[in-house]
């Protein structure tokens, strides 16, 4: 999750937004290399989200089935999944490396990248559009929604029986339990609300005539396309904080991460 966040924020800020800021007309704008950060993009997006849903539904097991966890929720399980949902996004994005074409072309050199007209006509490219924001929105949202509604009613119904069975009203474990209700409420509310805008701005460019990458920031459609981008990427930030950051073993190894130096120094100087 956190090296997909993190290429989504490469791609993103770094190489689309930083370098048409402070390095316009580079050697990033050849059509080439216009449509492979496109594409790398789209692929890390991509994976991200479908990270999220996986660590989601591993959540779920771990607390919600007993039964299987031990099965599940392990180093092989985890290498499988993550490495075919790397497949499956380098796979499924492929068509988007040539739903672009040059804007200009400059002694022979194609610049820039524009969308193709036929992106908007053609019924495949609208096929593939709309089977992709499904997957990249409407599924994952549902997803995370039903895992994590799973989880916080299976906590609820554990803790009510705790309650039953205690007496003593100071009890670590709910208190544990409540952290874990409010963590995973956090996450789909963070999750659904950073993606609704850019959701919206797909939709309505499948019903209407509006264009993606538009330049006329005077055009609402293309100021809601700009915030829903920069909440997406925000997304990628927030995303690795509240799940990596919320797990004891996470900060225990953040510790030691910061005391090496330390450690190392102590080492030489004996």
């Amino acid at each position: 999750m956190a090296v997909a966040d993190l290429l989504c924020l490469i791609f993103d800020v770094i190489l689309l937004e930083l370098h048409e800021i402070y390095f316009p007309d580079s050697f990033l704008d050849y059509t080439p290399v216009c449509r492979t950060k496109f594409y790398l993009l789209f692929v890390s997006v991509e994976c991200s989200v479908w990270l999220t849903v996986a660590f989601t539904f591993d959540r779920y097991v771990a607390i919600c089935c007993q039964k299987i966890n031990t099965q599940y929720c392990t180093k092989k399980t985890a290498t499988i999944i993550v490495a075919t949902i790397w497949g499956l996004s380098i796979l499924e994005n492929v068509p988007r490396y040539f739903v672009s074409e040059p804007q200009i072309m400059l002694d022979d050199i194609p610049w820039f990248c524009i969308v193709k007209p036929s992106r908007y006509s053609e019924p495949l490219w609208v096929a593939y559009l709309w089977v992709d924001i499904v997957l990249l929105t409407f599924v994952p949202f549902l997803l995370v929604l039903l895992f994590n509604g799973l989880t916080i009613r299976h906590i609820l119904m554990t803790s009510k029986i705790r309650r039953a069975l205690r007496s003593s009203d100071n009890d670590p474990e709910m208190e544990s339990r409540r952290r874990s209700i409010v963590l995973l409420l956090l996450i789909s509310g963070n999750f659904i609300l950073l993606w609704v805008v850019i959701l919206i701005h797909f939709i309505c460019a499948q019903i209407t005539d509006v264009e993606f990458l538009q330049l006329d920031y005077n055009n609402p459609f293309t100021i809601v396309e700009q915030v829903g981008y920069m909440l997406q990427d925000l997304g990628s930030c927030t995303n690795t904080i509240i799940y990596v950051a919320s797990q004891a073993k996470f900060r225990e190894e953040l510790k030691n991460l910061f005391k090496y130096p330390l450690t190392l120094i102590k080492k030489l100087t004996k």
